[in-house]
């Protein structure tokens, strides 16, 4: 009996989970397999009863659109995945079906050694409402970050800050814009940035292969800002390009995407992923 874990999704063919965790097991020589299961609207009871009579399922990966729905079929959450409101990994405890989110820790991993120092002054401006954003905003209400949240609906921008990011969280007065706001230039001239931490983040699906682009005009960056975008396909989008032709850092969205698939590992197999092999996963993952 082969111990195994699964991503789960409708749809779910385009997932890079398989591929990762399956480098990772292949190479530290652990006996065991990641699976892909597409699981439709209206099935997740099914698949739940069903795994959890099977003794080698250690868990599974959550994608689209179960993040938020799987919480109704399991027996309890993290406490991180409570305050996001939704999971992305489901781990057998015993006999506990228990959800974890991975995707904040993940989302924070690249920027660990920075935000380790001590700034005048954290802001964010994140572009996107959808579920990735949820695990954004919170991750970075934790780590003091004052946070410009941009969405098609303002309303529902606000509303996702009041929830993760309350007043007070941060020290910092949180906003709620329209997308489009950042779609034009601007000649606002910002204040000195020295010692200040300032992210541009795209945590919305423009930019991804077969969406639009997202339109964002660079002087809204202050000077010194760091550009990410978690979208993985293509891992060099033109949010990415024009960050760098803007003189800014950036991130792309394989650090995000390896960063949480870390943690499930560990959580699925009992042991750390390699993450010595890094590169060359970044190279399998390009193709």
């Amino acid at each position: 009996m082969t111990p195994y874990a699964e991503v789960i999704g409708d749809p779910v063919a385009q997932s890079k989970s398989p591929a990762i965790h399956r480098f990772w097991l292949e190479s530290v020589g652990l006996a065991a397999d990641y699976r892909r299961r597409l699981v439709g609207t209206g099935g997740l009871a099914a698949y739940f009863a069903e795994r959890s009579r099977e003794p080698e399922w250690r868990g599974c990966n959550v994608t689209m659109p179960h993040k938020q729905a799987a919480i109704a079929h399991l027996d309890r959450l993290d406490p991180l995945a409570r305050a996001i409101g939704a999971v992305n990994t489901v781990v057998r405890e015993g006999d506990a079906l228990v959800g974890y989110n991975t995707d904040a820790g993940g989302f924070l991993e690249p920027l660990r050694r920075d935000l380790a120092r001590q700034h005048y002054f954290r802001m964010a401006r994140v572009l996107g409402t959808g579920g990735a954003a949820r695990a954004i905003v919170a991750a970075l209400a934790g780590e003091g970050f004052t946070i410009v949240l941009a969405g098609r609906d303002p309303a529902k921008a606000r509303a996702l800050l009041d929830e993760l990011a309350p007043p007070g969280a941060t020290g910092g007065e949180h906003r709620a814009i329209e997308l489009a706001h950042f779609a034009a230039p601007t000649d606002f001239a910002f204040d000195d940035r020295a010692g200040c931490c300032d992210l541009i983040v795209n945590a919305s699906p423009l930019g991804m292969r077969g969406q639009p682009p997202l339109a964002f005009d660079w002087s809204h960056a202050p000077p010194g800002s760091t550009a990410y975008d978690i979208v993985t396909d293509p891992p060099e989008t033109r949010f990415l390009r024009d960050a760098r032709a803007a003189g800014l850092a950036t991130i792309d969205g394989r650090a995000m995407l390896i960063g949480q698939a870390a943690l499930a590992f560990e959580m699925f197999f009992g042991q750390p992923a390699p993450r010595e092999y890094d590169d060359e996963l970044r190279q399998l993952l390009t193709r």
